[in-house]
């Protein structure tokens, strides 16, 4: 996708979603889901997650990071770009260990490193320059999520600074939106993280949207969203355990 438009000018918006070891993936799901299936419907949502991010008219590129080699070859073949999670620290937990793993990914996508070159051309030889490139860090378990619901939150966020989407529990953050600033995304993905997010300085957004805020946890979750209508990816995976095609897959 091409670079967006808006009234001052040229902008970039890049998707960042970050995937943890798939082995430590999803544990509350394993009441009901095998570790196959488990991975298998990880898999599932994230390709649903970026497969509605990728069809967003603003969005120039999605990118997941990730530690893991089979998270990596499905980002590559649905067509997302794969950063390679920073060597980790053994004294970070897992919540550090992701909000790092976004941060670093942000800041390469934003101003470049190792060679990477970030600006994006928009015809004629122009490119965009860094402080051009916003960030929407989505999770990776959105299977119900429009794209209409992002375009919204992204055209809705505020300008200068971050603002935030809270998940349909009211706690976490399905996504968090940096927009025309200089400032580093500060991401503080985790337990309790919409009130740490809102604290820190974002600002919270109020769209309805119950597929971006659906991000899948317990199996609960699982079916939730199979109700509100899940990507072709989730749903296919979905089926051949059994469920029932009672909602249609979307992400229109």
């Amino acid at each position: 996708m091409g670079a967006s438009r808006d009234d001052d000018g040229d902008r970039v918006v890049r998707v960042l979603i970050a995937v943890k070891d798939l082995t430590a993936a999803k544990s509350r799901l394993a009441a009901e889901f095998s570790a196959p299936d488990r991975t298998r419907l990880v898999l599932a949502m994230l390709s649903d997650t970026v497969a509605a991010a990728d069809a967003v008219s603003v969005v120039d590129s999605v990118t997941v990071v990730t530690p893991d080699p089979l998270v990596a070859e499905t980002a590559r073949r649905i067509g997302a770009l794969v950063f390679d999670e920073p060597v980790r620290d053994p004294a970070l937990q897992p919540d550090q260990r992701l909000n790092h793993a976004f941060a670093a990914a942000a800041h390469v996508l934003r101003h470049g490193d190792a060679g990477v070159d970030v600006g994006v051309d928009v015809g004629g030889g122009e490119t965009v320059a860094a402080r051009r490139v916003d960030i929407i860090a989505l999770q990776a378990d959105l299977p119900a999520m429009r794209s209409a619901e992002l375009a919204q939150a992204y055209a809705g966020s505020r300008r200068g600074g971050r603002s935030l989407v809270v998940d349909h529990h009211g706690t976490g953050t399905a996504a968090l939106i940096l927009k025309d600033s200089p400032d580093e995304l500060a991401p503080l993905f985790g337990r309790d993280s919409a009130r740490r997010h809102t604290v820190s300085g974002a600002r919270e957004l109020d769209g309805t949207w119950p597929g971006l805020r659906l991000d899948v946890d317990t199996a609960d979750d699982v079916r939730r969203a199979h109700r509100l209508g899940v990507g072709p990816a989730t749903a296919a995976v979905l089926h051949s355990l059994g469920w029932s095609d009672e909602a249609s897959a979307t992400t229109a």
